[in-house]
């Protein structure tokens, strides 16, 4: 019996999205192999790396310039020369994660590179007519640097996101594979800069020189112009090529549909960046007020130990999506980071009477908060939404959240500050705050975070179907199929 094409369309539509899929798939074969996908997976996580370093490095330096520059480096230049790099990754994340659902994933990636170098070689080349003037080209050149950082966040999540959905195998694995290429590599970036400056230290024989901070910031453009070529070569993913808008975006009946997951995963990320960003910048600070001999050396190098404790909690985090779920993990890391912070805030007085006990102490409560909301955060923002907005909710989200790092970053020192000489105190207070802040971000995950599917396919059908259905024909590449 000869079936017609209105026949061939009503059993498509019973057939329901898998059949649909199929059909989408022998128009955009899925051509590039696994090997393909974890290439991509794992340049961006490379790319996130040198983040991550160019990001926590100035913590490193901070403690230099107050010993170099003793009469300019005040509290006002400090929170500036920390703030300006997360004001230009805002505007990168926002920026570049319209871009990349508009242009392309590689057009974005490549630019945002060019941003993250130019604004690294001339942070690192900083000169002035007087200290003021150095670090003023400083503040603007780390603000051009994190503009292209902040357009690396929307870029790499998604192609990492996207690559780890090219084969059913890679799918099943994706928490771990995305967990370990976004959130990991930065926090690895971070423990990179705390190696990076002891050795550059050692080289000027532990003498706090400028040529060692103008080393270690310039070594920051290093590794973006090394994967550049790779960059170049990218091809955009199987989602991207299949489901692109390039005009004409239906922001209206997005916002209807998608008004719920925006505003949960940009509330987490907010009280995600609000606690850790201050507490792991500030990590060499905090050491030096409680360490026993308060040397340069010695802050930098606890202060890299406890960055460390980032590290097996990312992993961990990432099997347990897998495991339980995104948002699952989410709100279990947040809660468990709560109670660590509290029980660490509410001891204070005689845990830091053990110096080293302290540090590991601080290290776990890092380590839990990386363990949840640290590696959910990009997944959840990047499974949340469909292809064609990938880039713009995920961007958004991780604009929202480094707001939060900046407010955090803001106000880290007035709380200490109130206490006056009291330093515990002022140390008991921001862990006491921050672990409030968790358990909001806990109630925030598990009401308005939704529980997505694993295929990246299914939701990309939905919200073709939705916009069909509300008589949406305009843009490119989603209604072709």
């Amino acid at each position: 019996m000869t079936t017609t094409s209105d026949d061939t369309t009503t059993r498509n539509d019973r057939d329901g999205p898998d059949r649909k899929e199929g059909a989408v798939q022998r128009i955009y074969p899925r051509s590039e192999p696994s090997s393909s996908g974890v290439l991509n997976v794992v340049v961006a996580g490379l790319a996130l790396f040198s983040d991550g370093y160019n990001a926590q490095i100035i913590g490193y330096m901070e403690p230099l310039f107050a010993v170099l520059y003793p009469n300019t480096m005040s509290s006002q230049i400090k929170s500036r020369l920390s703030n300006s790099f997360l004001i230009g990754e805002i505007f990168g994340m926002i920026f570049f994660g319209a871009l990349v659902d508009r242009l392309g994933r590689r057009t974005g990636v490549v630019a945002a590179t060019l941003f993250l170098v130019v604004g690294v070689a001339l942070s690192a080349a900083a000169h002035g007519t007087s200290e003021s003037g150095t670090f003023w080209m400083m503040i603007i050149s780390r603000g051009v640097a994190g503009f292209g950082a902040g357009g690396e966040y929307p870029v790499c999540a998604t192609s990492a996101t996207e690559a780890a959905d090219e084969t059913a195998k890679l799918r099943k694995r994706r928490g771990i594979l995305v967990a370990s290429t976004t959130d990991f590599a930065i926090d690895l970036g971070f423990v990179g800069a705390g190696v990076v400056a002891l050795i550059v230290l050692a080289c000027f024989d532990q003498e706090t020189r400028q040529g060692v901070w103008r080393v270690c910031f310039g070594l920051g453009f290093v590794l973006p112009v090394v994967i550049c070529f790779f960059r170049i070569r990218m091809v955009n993913s199987t989602q991207y090529r299949k489901h692109a808008i390039r005009s004409n975006y239906p922001y209206w009946l997005v916002l209807k549909r998608y008004w719920k997951p925006m505003l949960g995963t940009s509330l987490a990320w907010f009280c995600y960046d609000f606690v850790t960003y201050p507490f792991g910048l500030f990590s060499s600070t905090i050491i030096s007020q409680l360490s026993p001999n308060n040397t340069t050396v010695e802050n930098i190098g606890y202060g890299t130990i406890i960055n460390l404790f980032y590290l097996p909690g990312c992993l961990l985090g990432g099997l347990l999506m897998d495991l339980i779920g995104r948002k699952q993990t989410m709100t279990l890391g947040f809660l468990l980071w709560s109670f660590w912070g509290f029980l660490l805030g509410g001891a204070l007085h005689p845990i830091q009477s053990v110096f080293p006990l302290f540090v590991i102490m601080y290290g776990i409560f890092n380590a839990l908060g990386e363990m949840g909301p640290g590696v959910s955060t990009f997944l959840c923002a990047a499974e949340s939404f469909p292809t064609p907005l990938r880039g713009h909710f995920l961007g958004l989200a991780a604009a929202v959240g480094k707001a939060g790092a900046s407010i955090g970053t803001e106000v880290f020192t007035p709380i200490q500050e109130a206490f006056g000489e009291d330093v515990a105190r002022g140390q008991q207070a921001v862990f006491l705050i921050g672990s409030g802040v968790t358990v909001l971000g806990g109630v925030v995950a598990w009401w308005l975070i939704p529980d997505m599917e694993r295929s990246l396919e299914s939701e990309d059908v939905r919200f073709r179907e939705y916009l069909r259905e509300h008589g949406w024909e305009g843009g490119t590449g989603i209604l072709c199929a």
